[in-house]
């Protein structure tokens, strides 16, 4: 009788393991657009202020900066009104809170650093935005996130220190074409 219990307490566990599991591949499945929709947007908006901070030498062309959130979160959200709808778990909870304090930090860094003290920024969100991704990664146990991630923070902030000027922009353009990578490749791993 007893053993009866632990089998079933087993197959529970099995259950519950198999749901997680299932759930983190929808969210992975899920994630590959927002991937390529916000490395798309970062390549753009780095390299049109890259190209333009250089052809006219105003490093004000950064605050082009603000109009990506603009222009990233509307089209998200319509891109969510599509989705197949996935029960919110914690996995899902989490990484969109990673996400949502990257975005907090970087705004309020950018403005503080625009309207108060400056500092370098490029350096500052470079390694929070490999951080986020690499969190990502580590949330939904997925290699590629992980190491774009890494690469992103680590090598991005190694970049950032030795380059000066609108230069440093092709950091964020090297970070969009990892999102992008990283969500092609979630997109194919989870067809």
């Amino acid at each position: 009788m007893e053993q009866n219990k632990e089998m079933t307490a087993q197959q529970s566990l099995n259950l519950i393991s198999e749901s997680f599991n299932k759930s983190r591949k929808d969210i992975l499945r899920n994630s590959a657009k927002y991937f390529i929709l916000w490395g798309a947007l970062l390549t753009i908006t780095s390299l049109v202020i890259y190209f333009l901070w250089h052809l006219t030498g105003k490093p004000q062309w950064n605050f082009l900066w603000f109009a990506m959130p603009l222009i990233g979160y509307p089209l998200a959200a319509l891109m969510g009104k599509y989705n197949k709808t996935i029960p919110q778990n914690e996995v899902s909870k989490m990484l969109g809170s990673v996400w949502s304090v990257f975005g907090a930090f970087s705004v309020t860094l950018s403005a503080i650093a625009v309207f108060l003290l400056p500092m370098h920024v490029t350096f500052i969100i470079v390694i929070i935005m490999g951080l986020a991704e690499c969190m990502s990664g580590v949330l939904l146990k997925n290699w590629p996130i992980i190491i774009a991630g890494f690469l992103l923070g680590v090598g991005g902030a190694v970049f950032a220190m030795l380059v000066k000027s609108e230069a440093q922009l092709l950091i964020f353009t090297l970070g969009g074409v990892l999102l992008l990578v990283t969500g092609l490749i979630i997109k194919l791993q989870y067809k």
